[in-house]
């Protein structure tokens, strides 16, 4: 079937207009080893019922690190078997010795619950007298107390460990006493925010475990980044050896970057992504391939997906159609683990998802990955493209373009695509926010010792936690002396800790559909906005912040709802000078305030505009990491800044920020959605016209860092895409449709911001 599709798309002069770049990847043949010599002959015999009579050489690497005592992280493409370089030094040790344990960490719930599975078939195939058992938020409290005791392997996520298991590590004695291995799958996951707080799990999981006499041994996989060796380090804090040459077999794979047409050649303005996904993943699932959508929103995820159903309804009946869900953050547990177990046993033929479903979860055979938008990072793209091809059949990977500058610029650069290794993913521990609160959760786990690695690296915030009474010196310790649980107050996955849930109120019944966290709630469940979930659509009553609550009632209606979000920025502090070889930028610190003000109505299928309302609720505020810069004396853009007129001025230095911020993506593993900007006509603090880069996470994750030291680049990139543009005066994938009306001035934006970014670039 797809030897079939893929010849009739090579055909099809009609979509090949659109492609800019085909890469044919051909089949590999795998690289096999024997099974160790030594393994458990019980473990052999459970491996041969699942049809495993040798290894690919990366597993056979990767055991011999293992059993030299040495930390590992291996890292091969998707589906290349790096479960079983864990899953095989793992229950080989266990099955030797009756008292180890193993911890199994993964970064979702739908993770753990697949990786459970996978370790059942193996141990109840063989018979091995081993238990393995999921413990998270889903696990019933009737199971916990067999499970901290009979389990041999437990698998959880750091959410689970950080707010569950050490707060509670009293309850957990024999299990920590005998840890054996710490298993860190989808090490990539763990950057940024979210890593720099996992990477203080860790240390307070270690500490913990040195408490009860234990040193495990970690075992990390990873998809492909730039460098899985240094971010693996940072995370546990010691040395790992690296296993980075597959030697697994691969299908045929076809990756394509793919452009959507021109429906305003003199505006510049491009079919939109959500419906060029829509049309290519109707055309793959008219002909019965099994296809995957993925988007950049939640929003887009049911759009897509009700286009798509809404595309299907006049071909298919309704009892013998083809199945289409929507899969995303804030699903219910039954929800999504009832879409995992349709795609794997076909009675789901099509599923439009977030992220979510970019990580390992085994989700059967899909032929076709489509991309709705480039997701910020090659490593992201080529982790996408990779849920298609499990198996070893030919597959296809379908990268759509937005308008975006960044999706612009990938689609007219190939070789940065394919040609360049996937981006680096960095931590930082130290973040003073993560430090101070992982500080907490550590001393009211255990007593804080002067002399311990954590405590050295707290430094002065130890001193700021004693004066405030959290915790008490002991003579030779430090107490916790709240009366706090602390762990409950902090997430690791966002600045907040507080979810909203969305209780359905329609007929008079309450029942909770899903959740979300405060901050996107304040964006998407504003009174009166729609909210979509699995194709049903929702009216927002009330939203209620403080009791962290939002009811909603089922409407039919036809239009969705988009916050408009006003940001304002006050610089706190200026500190670093860096010299990025195109002028001096200033690191600092930043409070940013914003609030949704405004919002959109957007008609379904046409996208027009149709009405708008007003949102009342209170700002967020954060504190966080900047690059600024100030056009102040001596710097290149000063003098021409100052020549234009007021408001032309405040419109080029927005489209400059907008543009730039667009391009960062490509030289940080991040998103478009990690970075802000904001401009000013006349800052406050420099008294010049200023644009501000910063990090949107509360104490920074290093991104104003990693933009400071690429500036040059991002420059570079930024000129290239506004003067490579075919529009006439700015659109969405420059620097923005040209509105004069509005803006107050009749300049050409594009020439203009053209105009200023060369006179940047050469100084």
């Amino acid at each position: 079937m797809m030897n079939g599709l893929i010849k009739d798309l090579e055909q099809d002069t009609s979509f090949l207009r659109y492609v800019s770049h085909w890469a044919r990847i051909p089949a590999t043949e795998g690289c096999t080893v024997p099974l160790p010599a030594s393994l458990d002959p019980r473990l052999k015999e459970a491996l041969s019922h699942r049809g495993i009579r040798d290894l690919y050489s990366h597993q056979g690497e990767a055991w011999s690190h293992v059993e030299a005592g040495r930390n590992v992280v291996v890292v091969t493409p998707t589906a290349s078997g790096k479960t079983l370089t864990y899953n095989l030094p793992v229950l080989d040790t266990l099955l030797g010795d009756p008292s180890a344990r193993a911890l199994y960490l993964f970064p979702t719930k739908a993770l753990s619950q697949d990786q459970q599975a996978e370790l059942g078939e193996t141990i109840q195939g063989g018979d091995l007298p081993l238990a393995a058992m999921t413990y998270d938020g889903d696990t019933p409290r009737s199971v916990r107390t067999t499970l901290r005791t009979r389990s041999r392997i437990v698998i959880t996520n750091p959410d689970m460990l950080h707010a569950g298991v050490l707060p509670n590590h009293t309850r957990w004695v024999q299990f920590f006493q005998n840890l054996r291995y710490i298993v860190i799958d989808e090490l990539h996951i763990y950057r940024g925010i979210f890593g720099s707080h996992v990477a203080n799990v860790i240390r307070r999981l270690k500490r913990v475990a040195r408490f009860y006499g234990a040193d495990p041994q970690f075992i990390l996989c990873s998809a492909t980044i730039g460098n899985p060796r240094e971010l693996a380090r940072q995370l546990i804090g010691e040395p790992v050896a690296l296993v980075d040459k597959n030697g697994a077999p691969r299908g045929e794979k076809h990756l394509v970057l793919y452009n959507p047409p021109l429906v305003d050649s003199v505006q510049g303005i491009r079919q939109g992504v959500v419906q060029a996904s829509k049309g290519l993943a109707l055309r793959f699932l008219k002909q019965g391939v099994k296809t995957i959508v993925f988007t950049r929103s939640r929003q887009n995820t049911e759009l897509v997906a009700d286009y798509i159903r809404r595309g299907l309804a006049n071909v298919f009946t309704d009892n013998g159609g083809i199945r289409i869900e929507s899969y995303r953050g804030g699903y219910l547990p039954s929800e999504r683990r009832e879409i995992e177990r349709g795609l794997r046993d076909g009675s789901i033929q099509g599923v439009v998802s977030t992220n979510a479903l970019e990580l390992g979860i085994d989700i059967g055979g899909l032929d076709v990955s489509i991309l709705g938008g480039f997701p910020g990072t090659v490593a992201a793209a080529l982790q996408q493209a990779g849920r298609a091809g499990r198996r070893q059949d030919c597959s296809l990977a379908v990268l759509v373009a937005t308008s975006a500058p960044v999706d612009q610029y990938v689609v007219e650069h190939p070789d940065y695509f394919f040609g360049r290794s996937p981006e680096s993913a960095w931590v930082n521990p130290d973040n003073p926010y993560v430090l101070m609160d992982q500080l907490k959760c550590a001393a009211f786990e255990l007593p804080l010792d002067p002399g311990e690695p954590l405590v050295q690296s707290a430094g002065e915030f130890v001193t700021l936690l004693e004066e405030s009474g959290v915790i008490r010196w002991g003579g030779a310790t430090w107490h916790w002396s709240d009366q706090s649980y602390p762990a409950e107050g902090v997430s690791l996955r966002s600045a907040s800790s507080e979810n909203v849930v969305i209780i359905d109120t329609t007929g008079g019944t309450e029942q909770v559909i899903g959740e979300m966290d405060r901050p996107s709630a304040k964006e998407l469940l504003f009174d009166q906005a729609v909210y979509i979930h699995r194709g049903t659509q929702y009216m927002v009553r009330k939203l209620d912040v403080e009791n962290r609550q939002c009811r909603v009632e089922q409407r039919q209606v036809e239009y969705f709802t988009d916050a408009l979000v006003k940001v304002d920025l006050k610089v706190l502090t200026e500190e670093d000078a860096i010299d990025t070889g195109a002028g001096t930028v200033l690191l600092g610190d930043v409070l940013v305030r914003s609030v949704a003000s405004k919002f959109k109505k957007i008609r379904f299928g046409s996208h027009e505009n149709v009405g708008y309302g007003d949102i009342f609720l209170p700002e967020e505020q954060m504190h966080t990491r900047a690059v600024l810069i100030p056009f102040s004396s001596g710097h290149p853009l000063e003098e021409p800044l100052e020549e234009m007129p007021p408001e032309a001025r405040a419109a080029l230095l927005g489209r400059l920020g907008r543009m730039l911020r667009a391009v960062a993506p490509v030289f940080l593993m991040a998103s478009l959605q990690d970075v802000g900007v904001h401009t000013a006509l006349k800052d406050t603090h420099f008294g010049v016209p200023a644009i501000f880069f910063y990090d949107r996470y509360p104490g920074g994750s290093g991104l104003a860092q990693g933009i400071a030291e690429a500036f040059p680049l991002l420059l570079s990139a930024a000129l290239e895409r506004v003067s490579n543009c075919s529009c006439t005066s700015g659109c969405p994938s420059c620097v923005g449709p040209r509105d004069a009306r509005q803006e107050g001035w009749e300049g050409n934006p594009r020439q203009a911001v053209q105009a200023l970014l060369a006179r940047w670039v050469r100084g």
